[in-house]
């Protein structure tokens, strides 16, 4: 059945909806701006940046970045260390966060409470000893010593711990009854529950992990194991040398281009697992 017109919700919803706008346009305005000097000539911009949201446009910006060899090389590099440290964070945490909610094992409590400490623990406080460490075991300047790092998420096991505390126990119990092991239980009943939960950690891990420029500034030193960030802040020694602002922003523009392209095919799954719909 429909519900009645009231004339103070409809004209509260559209109030709502005018603020939402107006902070929209507000977070937007300087993406519109970064993309609009991506693509005006560099001899323009030298005189002012004005007519940015005026023709004449170019795409000789975004041309002479594919006419670098190493930005394709760079590129790769992202995709695998992202796609590596993403993948070990969701395996990691899925099964981590299962044996905390679910599983009875010694000091379970004090474990769990020694990795939300992980969340107040800055990457900078342990950064020359993980330096060192990776040193001695010659893992500098490979895909490992870059992904390894990555892959112990503090936040994505709390994450998913309490995702599987929301899993009604019944579900396990009705397994059991299958004779069903603790692995099978986690495996083909409760991990598939959690899908909404992944794709929110994998999202956020995949957008860190490929914006990450602390560790990869110290780990990698050679050219051809740069990522993207590392290899864009390389090119531009300093920001009066650079090629231009048009270049510069494309530089940015063309960086940030997989990551909304993931946000925008799994955005369903953030909002159903924020909105806490994943489990009834």
């Amino acid at each position: 059945m429909a519900r009645p017109y009231d004339p103070d919700t409809f004209t509260a919803h559209r109030r709502l909806f005018w603020i939402s706008a107006v902070f929209a346009v507000i977070m937007l305005a300087p993406v519109a701006w970064i993309v609009g000097l991506s693509f005006k000539d560099n001899a323009e911009l030298m005189v002012g940046t004005q007519s940015v949201f005026s023709p004449p446009y170019t795409l000789a910006n975004y041309v002479n970045i594919f006419k670098s060899s190493s930005v394709f090389g760079w590129l790769w590099n992202s995709i695998i260390v992202a796609t590596g440290q993403t993948i070990g964070v969701l395996i990691l945490s899925s099964m981590a966060g299962y044996a905390f909610a679910r599983l009875e094992f010694p000091f379970r409590k004090t474990l769990f409470i020694i990795v939300l400490f992980g969340l107040a623990v800055p990457e900078q406080a342990i950064i020359i000893e993980r330096h060192q460490m990776f040193n001695w075991f010659a893992l500098h300047n490979t895909y490992l010593g870059l992904i390894l790092p990555g892959m112990s998420s503090a936040f994505g096991v709390y994450l998913m711990t309490q995702f599987f505390r929301a899993i009604p126990k019944e579900i396990d119990e009705a397994a059991l009854l299958d004779n069903a092991s603790a692995w099978r239980i986690f495996w083909k009943v409760l991990l598939p529950l959690t899908l909404p939960a992944q794709a929110t950690l994998g999202i956020f891990t995949f957008l860190m992990a490929w914006n990450d420029y602390w560790w990869p500034l110290i780990s990698a030193t050679k050219k051809e194991m740069f990522t993207l960030t590392i290899g864009i802040a390389s090119s531009q020694s300093n920001f009066a040398q650079s090629e231009g602002l048009g270049f510069l922003t494309a530089q940015a523009v063309f960086a940030s281009l997989p990551v909304v392209v993931v946000y925008i095919f799994f955005q369903r799954h953030i909002v159903t697992a924020v909105s806490g719909g994943a489990v009834k």
